[in-house]
């Protein structure tokens, strides 16, 4: 079939096989010509189709030569339906795995559910026997309890009084101005139950359990923090409290894992455009304006770059890992530098519908956000007809 993009709001309906196929490749081949990492050997990626997951599943195997095993929900193809970018992204993954001789298998499922956590388990006992590092990278809108079936909701809304800035519709380029109404305590319960650490923490357990975490072996999970501008709806809103949850959650962690001598972290990592940050509003108009000053100065990263600087740079160096006074490895260094800051900071103040087009990268935004889907990518025809029913070689069945 020919798949276009299906555009509704911050979501893309459609994704492309091919498309994703070359965005996977590309970020192997970028992985591979920075060199070899003396890292992990055996990793488990939780949260590993898309985004900064993916990324790390990508540099754990191309970089460090890992075995690896995935696991995501995510929605298969069918008869005339392409299914969603993270499966496209995951088949590309597993087949050039299997070229290059790497072990990749994955799961399918509700990562949040026993059921998902208990088939992952059985897989590592069979085919690994222990892991060295895990990746905790869910990103979901929604967790139905395992132990109480309750079903808890995510929002984005700032805590204690109504928050209003600009904002920028990334399709059409027009600036406005959003007014967002605050959290309830719920909706702050809520947001931490889903985007906090209590899953982290029990998929750890879960592998402690059963032996089946190798000594010194590390986990690790993503946060942001961003700047002032910012900080009302996210670091500050429902969000910012979910993260200061799963950054604590870090020190549990640690403390249960010292027996083997292992450690959690939490990698704080630069604004990027993903479907999660898409639907933020002030989000995407800050991303644009960051992304035009840090690629005027030479600093932009992408998430390969990031996952691949996190672990050559700062993981696996050999030496003590590098955090700062709440031990969080910092990967938004860049993003966060002065200089950059007092740049964005001074767009933002000029920032409207007339002047963005020059001051910021809507462009970029633009470009990014299809990509993620498959679409707009150099190199690919998407006036081909292509076979929209890909399967994903090393599916484990839950």
């Amino acid at each position: 079939m020919i798949i276009t993009p299906k555009v509704r709001g911050f979501i893309c309906l459609t994704a492309h096989p091919k498309g994703c196929e070359q965005n996977v490749v590309n970020q192997i081949n970028y992985v591979k010509s920075k060199g070899p990492i003396e890292g992990p050997k055996r990793v488990l990626v939780l949260g590993a189709s898309t985004g900064f997951g993916l990324a790390s599943r990508i540099t754990s195997a191309f970089g460090a030569n890992a075995a690896t095993i995935g696991v995501f929900f995510e929605k298969p193809a069918a008869e005339g339906k392409p299914g969603s970018p993270g499966w496209y992204n995951t088949a590309a993954f597993e087949k050039e795995a299997q070229k290059a001789g790497l072990y990749a298998k994955s799961i399918n499922g509700d990562a949040f559910s026993d059921e998902i956590k208990r088939t992952t388990l059985d897989l590592i006992k069979a085919d690994l026997g222990q892991i060295d590092l895990v990746i905790y990278s869910l990103a979901s809108p929604r967790r139905v309890h395992p132990k109480t079936g309750v079903i808890h909701n995510s929002v984005l809304k700032p805590i204690g009084q109504p928050f209003s800035n600009k904002t920028v519709d990334f399709h059409t380029g027009n600036v406005s101005e959003v007014t967002i109404t605050p959290a309830s305590d719920e909706d702050i319960a809520n947001t931490v139950a889903v985007m906090g650490g209590e899953d982290w923490e029990m998929w750890i357990d879960a592998l402690k359990a059963e032996n089946l975490l190798a000594p010194g072996a590390t986990t690790v999970a993503y946060s942001y923090i961003g700047p002032s501008l910012t900080e009302a709806v996210y670091r500050k809103g429902t969000i910012g409290r979910a993260k200061d949850h799963l950054e604590a959650t870090a020190f549990t962690i640690s403390d249960k894992l010292k027996d083997l001598n292992g450690k959690a972290y939490v990698s704080v990592n630069k604004a990027l455009v993903t479907q999660a940050s898409s639907a933020i509003p002030v989000i995407p108009l800050y991303i644009s304006l960051l992304y035009k000053v840090m690629k005027a100065k030479g600093l932009h990263e992408g998430t390969i770059e990031q996952i691949q600087r996190l672990f050559q740079e700062r993981l696996y160096t050999g030496g003590e890992v590098a955090v700062d006074e709440k031990g969080r490895i910092r990967v938004d260094d860049w993003e966060m530098r002065d200089d950059v800051q007092a740049e964005v900071a001074a767009l933002w103040e000029k920032a409207s519908t007339e002047s963005l087009p020059e001051i910021g990268d809507l462009q970029g935004y633009r470009t990014d956000f299809f990509n993620l889907f498959g679409f707009e990518v150099p190199g690919v025809n998407y006036d081909e007809d292509v076979n929209e029913l890909v399967e994903v070689p090393g599916l484990v069945g839950a």
